[in-house]
């Protein structure tokens, strides 16, 4: 029988290091290194969106169709339902290219914001696998519904200077309808510019609500709906002057504002009031700001509920 050789114990080295400055891997970072972060990943977010618009467009038997003739078709139900059973038309003049309008910008909006609701949710197991400012999510759904909108917004153009003298439209005062282009088209990126922003600051605010709470992404469809009739999309406020209050909560909804300053500019020739302009900008930027900072403020709970 062998014996065993005595077990020598090993000298134990104990390394002394430093913690000072050290953080957790997580650690929501500063607010400037944070836009820092979220710049250096642009080339992500963008290519995000790309492959998901073009991902989304094989899944379907029409493609990229369906971006034109979604807002068509919600056009011609709002038309009939609104224009011709109910006659929200009267007293708007052009009222077919005013509910283009509406519509189509209102559609942008909405599905910012429904599908930004869904950005951290969406993606627990991308967030929970990889390092990178979780509000890359938010925006890069902004910008997929952005490349979505513009051959939407072609179209827009199109129908409000074809469609009226095509369906024989006449204005409240009987005469035919007759769009004409002017130089204050070349104004239209700036309120679209306003909206943009408008529809970040959106977005952000509710991936970060729903990050918090996953069943208000079933009440943003709710809140859809009302803002939509909350925004003239279909009918003039001016059916609301004799309630005061309710008038001027309109009248400075945000979205009313976009739409608003985008008629005057296409349909009637009017460049807006300076006061338009300036309530429509504080909404955009200070909802940019506002859900920018909310939703940085969350960042190290994202990936742990």
């Amino acid at each position: 029988m062998t014996e065993r050789p005595p077990v020598t114990s090993r000298p134990r080295v104990v390394v002394d290091v430093a913690t000072t400055g050290l953080r957790p891997v997580l650690a929501r970072p500063s607010l400037p290194s944070y836009l820092g972060r979220i710049w250096r990943r642009r080339h992500f977010v963008l290519a995000d969106a790309r492959a998901q618009v073009a991902t989304t467009s094989r899944s379907t038997l029409l493609g990229s169709a369906w971006l034109v003739i979604n807002p068509l078709l919600h056009g011609a139900v709002y038309f009939v339902l609104f224009g011709l059973v109910l006659q929200a038309d009267r007293g708007i003049e052009n009222y077919l290219g005013y509910l283009v309008i509406g519509v189509f910008l209102f559609q942008w909006t909405i599905h910012c914001l429904t599908q930004g609701s869904r950005a951290v949710t969406g993606n627990r197991a991308l967030i929970r696998s990889f390092t990178f400012p979780r509000a890359a999510l938010p925006l890069a759904v902004v910008i997929r519904q952005t490349i979505r909108f513009l051959p939407a917004l072609a179209t827009m153009l199109a129908l409000i200077v074809l469609l009226p003298p095509l369906l024989g439209a006449i204005d409240p005062g009987g005469d035919p309808v007759v769009l004409r282009v002017t130089w204050l088209w070349l104004l239209l990126p700036v309120p679209l510019v306003l909206q943009l922003l408008l529809n970040t600051g959106l977005a952000l605010l509710a991936a970060r609500a729903t990050a918090r709470v996953p069943d208000l992404t079933q009440l943003f469809q709710l809140v859809a709906r009302f803002w939509l009739y909350a925004s003239a999309v279909f009918f003039s406020i001016d059916r609301f002057a004799a309630w005061p209050v309710l008038h001027t909560v309109m009248s400075v909804n945000p979205m009313f504002l976009v739409l608003d300053v985008v008629r005057d500019l296409l349909l009637y020739a009017t460049v807006p009031a300076w006061e338009t302009w300036a309530l429509l900008a504080g909404w955009s930027v200070g909802l940019v700001v506002v859900g920018l900072v909310v939703f940085w403020s969350g960042e190290e709970s994202y990936g742990s509920a």
